[in-house]
C-alpha cells in the first residue's frame, strides 16, 4: 500500500475549531450571511459570534444565509490538491444548502482520482466529527478507503440534538416545513430537534426550556460510552457548561463546547443548546 498525503476542505458550518483545523490543516471555505444590504463572510473575523446573536432578535429583516461561491471553492480545493495526493471534501447535506453542489463545481478541475465528495448528512460538529476523524485516520494510514469509511462509521455512530429556546427563526427561515405549521401553538414549545441525513425533525416538544436541557441530558446518555462529545450553544455559554456539569461522568476528556457560528445560528436563534454525542462503538 502506498502511504497518500490526504488533506480535507469543508465549510464553516461544521465549526470546527481553529486549533483542530489547523492542527489537520483542514481549509475552511466561509458561506455568506446576508443582512442590512452587506454580505459577510462567516470565517470568525467578519462576523463576531456573539455580538451578531444579541442583535439577532432585533434586526429589522430576517438575515439570509448563502453558499460560497464556485471561485472560492475551486480556490480552496486547488491549493489543497497542490500540497496532496488526495483531497476530502466532506460538506453541510445538499438537502438542506447549495453548499455541496458548490464544493461539487470547485472540484471539476481536479482529476477524479484525487478528490472525494462526501455529503455529511450532518451540520455543525457533527460534520466537523467526520472531518476531525478522518483527518486522524489519514495521518495513521495514508489510506483513502479507510478514511472514507471511518468517516462513514463515524457519522452511523453520532446524534445531533437541539434545544431551542424559540422557534421564531427556524419558521422565519422557511428550511423546515413543518415549523411553518400550527404557528401559534409551536412558538409556546421548546422543540429537541434531531438532524439525520440532512433531513430535520421535532424530537419532542417541550414546554421548558429548563425540562428541554434535561431531555438533552438524557438523550446523549443514551448514547454512552462516548468517544467524543460537542456542546453547541448561540450565544448561551453558561447554559453550555452547565449542561456539561448535568452530564457527568459521561463527558470525555476531549470534549468541546463551541459557539454555532451565525450561517447556523440565523435559523435556530439565540439562546439554543445541542448535544453531538459520538459513540465509541465508530471504532469497531
Amino acid at each position: 500500500m502506498t502511504f497518500k498525503k490526504i488533506r480535507f476542505v469543508t465549510d464553516s458550518v461544521a465549526d470546527i475549531p481553529a486549533d483542530l483545523a489547523e492542527k489537520w490543516q483542514i481549509k475552511i471555505v466561509p458561506c455568506y450571511v446576508n443582512y442590512d444590504g452587506e454580505s459577510h463572510l462567516d470565517d470568525g473575523k467578519d462576523l463576531v459570534r456573539g455580538e451578531f446573536f444579541r442583535k439577532l432578535p432585533s434586526m429589522r429583516t430576517m438575515p439570509t444565509t448563502a453558499a460560497p461561491s464556485v471561485g472560492i471553492t475551486e480556490k480552496a480545493i486547488t491549493e489543497a490538491a497542490q500540497d496532496a495526493d488526495h483531497v476530502v471534501i466532506v460538506t453541510t447535506p445538499a438537502k438542506l444548502s447549495g453548499i455541496y453542489n458548490a464544493m461539487r463545481l470547485g472540484a471539476s478541475n481536479i482529476p477524479p482520482e484525487k478528490v472525494s465528495l462526501v455529503d455529511s448528512g450532518m451540520v455543525t460538529m457533527a460534520l466537523g466529527w467526520q472531518v476531525i476523524v478522518g483527518a486522524e485516520v489519514a495521518a495513521e494510514t495514508g489510506d483513502v478507503q479507510k478514511v472514507l469509511d471511518a468517516i462513514q462509521r463515524v457519522r452511523d455512530n453520532e446524534k445531533l440534538y437541539a434545544g431551542l429556546a424559540t422557534m421564531e427563526f427556524l419558521r422565519r427561515g422557511g428550511r423546515v416545513g413543518w415549523a411553518a405549521a400550527s404557528i401559534g401553538a409551536l412558538l409556546q414549545i421548546k422543540p429537541i430537534l434531531n438532524v439525520k441525513d440532512g433531513e430535520v425533525t421535532p424530537l419532542a416538544r417541550i414546554r421548558t426550556f429548563g425540562k428541554a436541557v434535561e431531555k438533552l441530558v438524557e438523550l446523549t446518555r443514551e448514547q454512552a460510552p462516548l468517544d467524543r462529545l460537542a456542546i453547541i450553544h448561540a450565544n448561551n455559554l453558561s447554559g453550555a457548561e452547565d449542561l456539561k456539569r448535568q452530564l457527568g461522568d459521561v463527558v470525555p476528556e476531549n470534549t468541546i463546547i463551541i459557539e454555532v457560528g451565525p450561517t447556523l445560528g440565523v435559523h435556530i436563534g439565540p439562546g439554543a443548546l445541542g448535544v453531538i454525542p459520538v459513540s465509541k462503538s465508530w471504532r469497531q
